[in-house]
């Protein structure tokens, strides 16, 4: 199968935090929300349910480590809930506790500290991602993913399913050839792209 950049931009080109209605920009609080979402994601559960959580969690006003860990634990819960996220509620909410609790004591609730911190470096980023309760491999992938688009010192970020998914659609195979076929700030939207071009492969093949 074969299917052009721009046609792949249409039809899959939004990113996940787009989706959960996070304007990204390289600041605290939108930073945050995407660490939120990347949380949210890092379970077995649809990208909908966790960008629809996502957007509950905003919506309750917690779009601050600070005011995450000052939150009622029934006011998480709650939010989760009229997501439909429910299967991962109380363990959810335990890791966004221990997580902002994390991002206060050592980066003062700011991940530019941690972008600071891992020199710009992709794979450090992605270690220090993983210190975060519940963010694994594939969590950190997703948040380096999605933050390409304000930190360009990750740039061009395209995980191995990406690739993968690249391949199969008859477009280059390696980050640098995927990044000369877009704008820099278009390289976001592009994984993001891949991605969700996989994802619907995957279920129109189980279906």
């Amino acid at each position: 199968m074969t299917l052009g950049v721009p046609e792949l931009l249409a039809r899959y080109g939004r990113t996940y935090a787009e989706e959960a209605g996070i304007t990204l920009r390289d600041e605290p609080s939108p930073l945050y929300r995407l660490l939120v979402l990347t949380v949210l994601c890092s379970v077995r559960i649809s990208a909908g349910t966790a960008t629809a959580a996502a957007r509950e969690l905003s919506a309750a006003g917690l779009r601050t480590p600070v005011a995450m860990l000052g939150a009622r634990r029934r006011t998480l819960i709650e939010a989760l809930g009229r997501a439909h996220y429910v299967r991962y509620d109380e363990s959810t909410a335990t890791a966004l506790g221990r997580g902002a609790e994390l991002l206060l004591d050592r980066w003062h609730g700011d991940l530019r500290r941690l972008h600071e911190e891992a020199g710009g470096e992709t794979g450090r980023i992605g270690e220090l991602l993983r210190e975060f309760p519940r963010i694994g491999p594939v969590g950190s992938e997703i948040f380096r993913r999605e933050v390409q688009a304000v930190w360009p010192s990750l740039r061009p970020y395209f995980d191995e399913r990406a690739l993968g998914e690249a391949q199969a659609l008859g477009l280059p195979g390696s980050p640098e050839s995927l990044a000369a076929l877009v704008a820099p700030e278009a390289l976001a939207r592009l994984a993001a792209a891949l991605t969700r071009a996989g994802l619907a492969h995957v279920g129109a093949a189980g279906a």
